[in-house]
């Protein structure tokens, strides 16, 4: 394959860059070097709504992209609206890097939110619901309805709905109710029709029922697909009332959902037992402060009022529109077996090397590196058949492997503790603070300690985040080190959904290191140097900063500079900096950054050699590459790298992270593959401009069909690995 400068240097977009801003017209210099955290996470959140609007996606799947932007949105509220708010009611005032108050920041966002709700609905109602009536989906109102089929609905309330609620009333002798975080409710005011008195009283919609209820076409359990229609169950409960509050009138209904913090603060050095700790903080995270409540449009005054009072917000804190409340109700219609409306299951491709005719697993690694490129190359067929071939492997002595998420039934689990049982020595590193996994990690580390498993939970002040495994074998000339260095979590679920690079080895070097990351993180070590892995808080950034500094060093004197680095988000601002200063150097930056991007590409004198390219598409673009070009014009020679690290201060800094170079030629090559196709995206990629934009790129009308280009990173590099 041939490497064209424009290739190496990033290539150029078939659509005109909007026009860069000079720093003069932006409002200080802090905000004319950085992007905004959280209003550039929320450009990401909005590429993922606009995979919704696709007509080249199956009408399903977009279906679930609406849920998705969704739930992405509802976590941010939990984790980084929840984390404003708490600073501005402790009176802090600390400017963002975007040189933004909190208070601006905090308008901004709103605005932007309350914009971004109004397009979601407009999506569902004016694109998705009327193709999917087309489709013979239709999702109706209850009025509606015909009065056979409302008595039908009527009925299956009151035999499967009615006996599971629990309406609660608030007045002296009842206090107001807890309201669970996202959950689904009806306030209901109440009028006594003697005395006219008000009353308010909660109810909960049951969240173990489906929220789209199957209208009958003569019985409720009538099979025939041929026409579906669903009505929300919401709806069923609000038609029904008054067999929920008999006797009294229904003065107004409002519905909401209220959405609560999710951050633990944890202290590390304050707690001899970190398991126990999280247990404890787990049971008190259902009780944190609330941050949102959405409602309908024009909510009741009085009952709006009633709950803004009792839950301790402000009218800022309403998010009033359009639409349901919680879009996840529509994940009900990804159960209809409708293939045609769906994206063709992904079955990943086996590794030549690692295919049924292949030796065992070790024999295959001590030939040549194996990289892997998930979920394009099979996980089950690579990763697990590692560590469950280790586990029953008489002549492997030692397992040691981190989690940091995994799946309830992972394979790993069963592997270590298979391993244990045999008597092998097993340690594992699990963080029980994985955010949204700390539940499940905890009853892991138990049911690891329960058989016989090392269960350590990391080093003190700092998040375990690497993605690594070693094995220990004894073999004729001694003891063998084989390590998996990745950059994904060992969870098989998310495998098949995200992309992912893997490295198996058995280089001494490299899991030498391994083994003194482990001794580190389940031991007492101050090592603080490595032969060849990068690993954060110790060396990591260090090590960038100086191959950065080496490219921009290179540029000014005439010979090959490049970085290129492919992410899921980039914030550090020491990073920025050096990258600014490359660029400055005349070093050609290409930058695949998926989610947030606080640098601000584009600029004269500042950044006009940096180009950011966002992929957002069927899996979630999820692998840290890096290269830098270290004095060769041909990317294969160049310095390469994967790794678990994002380029944001808390990987580099607050977490346990592992970077390894990649010597393999094959493997090198390989990479510079996955970077090609994604640089020559015109499908599924977007370009951040200087003012904070992304701009959807477009491919040229005299692409091939077969390109990538027109194809699309996902496409184009599924259809090469069945060609394999």
């Amino acid at each position: 394959m041939l490497y064209s400068r424009a290739m190496i240097q990033g290539g150029a977009s078939n659509q005109p860059l909007l026009s860069s801003i000079p720093i003069t017209s932006l409002t200080s210099l802090e905000s004319a070097r950085y992007l905004g955290r959280d209003v550039t996470w929320l450009s990401f959140n909005e590429r993922v709504l606009h995979m919704a609007t696709d007509a080249s996606v199956p009408l399903l799947e977009r279906v679930r992209f609406l849920t998705i932007f969704s739930s992405n949105l509802d976590e941010f509220f939990m984790k980084r609206f929840a984390l404003l708010r708490r600073r501005m009611r402790a009176g802090l005032e600390p400017l963002a890097s975007d040189g933004m108050t909190l208070r601006q920041q905090f308008a901004r966002l709103r605005k932007r939110v309350l914009a971004e709700q109004t397009r979601l609905a407009e999506i569902l109602g004016e694109d998705v619901k009327p193709e999917l009536a087309r489709a013979g989906i239709r999702l109706v109102e209850f009025n509606e309805l015909t009065p056979e089929e409302t008595e039908a609905l009527d009925e299956w309330f009151r035999n499967n709905v009615f006996p599971v609620l629990t309406p609660l009333s608030v007045d002296p002798g009842h206090r107001f109710p807890f309201v669970s975080n996202l959950s689904t409710n009806l306030g209901v005011l109440l009028s006594h029709p003697v005395t006219g008195e008000h009353h308010f009283a909660r109810l909960k919609i049951p969240s173990h029922l489906d929220r789209l209820i199957r209208v009958p076409n003569g019985e409720i359990d009538d099979e025939d697909t041929a026409q579906l229609r669903f009505v929300p169950l919401d709806q069923i409960i609000l038609h029904n009332l008054h067999e929920v509050f008999p006797g009294l009138d229904i003065a107004d209904v409002l519905a909401f959902r209220v959405t609560r913090a999710a951050g633990m603060e944890i202290d590390d050095e304050e707690f001899v037992n970190l398991l126990e700790h999280v247990e404890a903080e787990l049971k008190q995270r259902r009780f944190a402060d609330p941050v949102r409540i959405e409602t309908s449009p024009d909510p009741s005054p009085e009952i709006l009022a009633l709950l803004l009072a009792e839950l301790g917000l402000e009218e800022e804190d309403v998010f009033a529109r359009p639409g349901p409340l919680e879009y996840g109700d529509l994940m009900h219609l990804l159960d209809i077996d409708r293939p045609d409306l769906k994206q063709a299951k992904w079955i990943p491709v086996i590794p030549s090397r690692l295919g049924p005719d292949s030796p065992d697993v070790f024999s295959v690694i001590r030939e040549r590196d194996i990289f892997l490129h998930h979920p394009y190359d099979s996980f089950r067929a690579s990763v697990e058949r590692f560590v469950a071939e280790a586990a029953d492997d008489p002549e492997v002595l030692a397992i040691k492997q981190t989690i940091y998420r995994t799946s309830r039934d992972s394979p790993f689990i069963d592997s270590l503790i298979r391993a244990a049982e045999a008597g092998k020595s097993v340690a594992c590193l699990v963080e029980l603070r994985a955010r949204f996994d700390e539940d499940r990690n905890v009853s892991f580390a138990r049911q690891l300690e329960d058989h016989g498993v090392h269960v350590a939970y990391g080093v003190v002040g700092l998040k375990t985040h690497c993605k690594c495994s070693l094995v220990v074998r004894r073999e004729d000339h001694g003891l063998r080190r084989y390590a998996h260095i990745g950059t994904g979590n060992y969870h098989p679920g998310t495998a098949q959904l995200y992309t992912d690079c893997g490295l198996l080895t058995c280089d001494e070097d490299l899991t030498a290191d391994v083994l003194d990351l482990f001794n580190y993180l389940t031991g007492r070590s101050l090592k603080t140097e490595y032969r060849r892995l990068l690993v954060a808080p110790a060396t990591m950034r260090d090590r960038f900063i100086d191959r950065i500094e080496a490219e921009a060093e290179a540029a000014r004197q005439g010979r090959p500079a490049r970085v290129i680095a492919k992410m899921n988000s980039l914030q550090d601002v020491e990073i920025i900096e050096r990258l600014y200063a490359a660029s400055q150097a005349g070093v050609k930056v290409t930058l695949i950054v998926r989610g947030f991007c606080c640098l601000r590409p584009g600029v004269p004198d500042l950044s006009e050699n940096i180009r950011v390219v966002s992929i957002i598409g069927r899996f979630l673009e999820h692998s840290r590459i890096f290269h830098f070009a270290n004095g060769s014009d041909d990317p294969i020679e160049g310095s390469w790298f994967i790794g678990s690290a994002d380029w944001m201060r808390r990987n580099l800094s607050d977490r346990v992270e592992a970077v390894t170079p990649i010597e393999d030629v094959e493997a090198r090559r390989q990479l510079w593959h996955i970077i090609s196709v994604q640089l020559s995206d015109r499908r599924r990629a977007w370009m951040l401009e200087a003012n904070g934009a992304y701009t959807l790129l477009q491919p040229a009308s005299d692409d091939s069909p077969d390109s990538p280009s027109q194809l699309g990173t996902f496409e184009a590099l599924c259809r090469e690995a069945l060609q394999r």
